[in-house]
């Protein structure tokens, strides 16, 4: 995955940083492209993740001892293979987009750990957009931005088949 991420310089930062995720008062936004038409413009996906209870590297949906994951979507561009969608987490669980999407059926694009025959980029084609938080000492609101990558700027080259 690619874009904005947070990093705290020490405990007290990241402290205060999980309980802003905890009270769902970050916002998280992420653009994703994945594989199939997802015909629904809008969408809430509410399931339980937890560890794979097979394959331990891998997270899963409505498993024993599972947390509660919730993810919002909305469809920004479809194409004849393909379609462009925005996500934002209300929560953050391990891989939470990547499960949500494949459980839909609708698995991204690039994500060999979870969807081993994917085609067409060399990872997951997920990226962090945008991340608003409050300033853990601060108090200051910030928002970062960070712009598509090169390889999910052209997505309609992924529907002919075309190596970026």
């Amino acid at each position: 995955t690619t874009g904005a991420l947070i990093v705290c310089k020490n405990d007290n930062a990241h402290i205060r940083i999980a309980e802003q995720i905890k009270e769902h008062s970050v916002t998280r936004r992420y653009l994703g492209i994945v594989k199939g038409i997802v015909k629904q413009d809008t969408g809430t996906i509410e399931t339980t993740i937890g560890r794979h209870p097979v394959e331990r590297k891998k997270m899963a949906v409505n498993v024993a001892n599972g947390r509660r994951a919730v993810t919002h979507y909305q469809v920004l561009q479809r194409f004849s293979k393909h379609t462009y969608m925005e996500f934002k987490l209300e929560t953050g669980r391990t891989h939470q987009i990547r499960i949500h999407l494949k459980y839909l059926g609708f698995p991204l694009v690039g994500d060999y750990l979870y969807n081993p025959d994917m085609e067409y980029i060399s990872r997951q084609a997920l990226h962090s957009c945008r991340l608003r938080f409050v300033h853990p000492i601060t108090k200051e609101r910030m928002e970062f931005r960070a712009p598509l990558p090169e390889d999910m700027q052209i997505p309609f080259q992924w529907d002919y088949g075309y190596e970026i």
